[in-house]
């Protein structure tokens, strides 16, 4: 069992460990965490801690992290996109409309069937038994780049860069509206809507600090096509953002428009650019998926330039 070892610092002193766990390892989920904890793989100081235990200044947390589960999720032969592959990773071009792995409502069809099927018993199995191998994920019909771990050595490595903010992750986006600056900086806390469960929200209530940095790359009569780079990566981060400050996704049902614009049924945003450090090797490596044919189809539609 492969185990981690993170010195609490002054600035963490009083957080909760699995909050602090949580940071540290972005690919696992929170109740994840809380379950390793409560089966005694979380020691402070040597000694076991419960989900709701916090640390002080100094304090070694050791996370053992549990054995790879059998994975009930079936292979399947689904075509991908695959722009890179080595024995460490490889980079998905993700098609829109494709889940990134089995949730409720989406049993199969998605992205780790798929990459069970290409990939066999070689991905990392920290992402737990529903999502082996991600790191991290775009939404059903957002399309582009996402990079997968193919062993334990590898995840933890990509995940120490999300967590640092040095995974490079750029999107192209049409957005509602027209922007009256060039560039700008979304540093709004995100956190589950009140209200609403299926929605994130700019809250301080259970929020995180979430940092979204854009710029202006063409104005058209009301819309804007815009490049985001995430500093942070907070559920629908780039779509909750661009509608805190009046400009939401074009297509985004959930945080624009009702209807359908421009003939779009879900947001216009591509993960175009991937840039990291192969865990192995060091070497820095980008990656750039072209625009795909339904985000070129509408800005075709989007008229003349301004």
């Amino acid at each position: 069992m492969d185990e981690e070892r993170i010195q609490i610092t002054a600035e963490e002193s009083g957080e909760r460990i699995d909050a602090l766990l949580a940071r540290a390892f972005p690919a696992l989920s929170r109740s994840l965490i809380q379950k390793c904890m409560e089966a005694g793989a979380v020691t402070v100081n040597g000694k076991a801690v419960k989900k709701n235990a916090r640390g002080s200044a100094g304090d070694e947390i050791v996370f053992a992290f549990p054995e790879t589960e059998a994975l009930p999720v079936e292979a399947q032969d689904i075509p991908i996109d695959i722009v890179y592959e080595d024995g460490d990773l490889a980079v998905i071009n993700k098609a829109r409309g494709m889940v990134v792995h089995p949730a409720p409502g989406h049993p199969d069809g998605t992205l780790v069937n798929a990459l069970l099927f290409h990939c066999g018993d070689s991905l990392s199995g920290i992402g737990g038994v529903q999502r082996p191998g991600i790191v991290h994920r775009i939404d059903k019909d957002t399309s582009g780049l996402l990079v997968v771990a193919k062993n334990d050595f590898a995840h933890q490595g990509l995940s120490a860069q999300l967590s640092d903010h040095s995974l490079c992750r750029e999107y192209e986006a049409v957005v509602n509206g027209v922007l009256r600056e060039e560039s700008g900086t979304v540093d709004r806390p995100i956190g589950r809507h009140p209200v609403d469960r299926k929605r994130m929200a700019v809250t301080e209530k259970n929020s995180k600090r979430a940092v979204t940095h854009w710029e202006l790359m063409e104005s058209y009569q009301g819309y804007a096509r815009v490049l985001c780079r995430l500093e942070t990566g907070r559920t629908h981060q780039i779509r909750v953002h661009m509608a805190s400050i009046g400009h939401p996704l074009l297509g985004d049902g959930l945080y624009g428009a009702r209807c359908p614009d421009k003939g779009l049924e879900g947001q216009c945003l591509h993960a175009r650019r991937l840039r990291l450090v192969h865990p192995r090797t060091g070497e820095e490596m980008q990656f750039e998926a072209p625009l795909p044919d339904y985000f070129r189809e509408v800005l075709a539609r989007l008229g003349p330039r301004i």
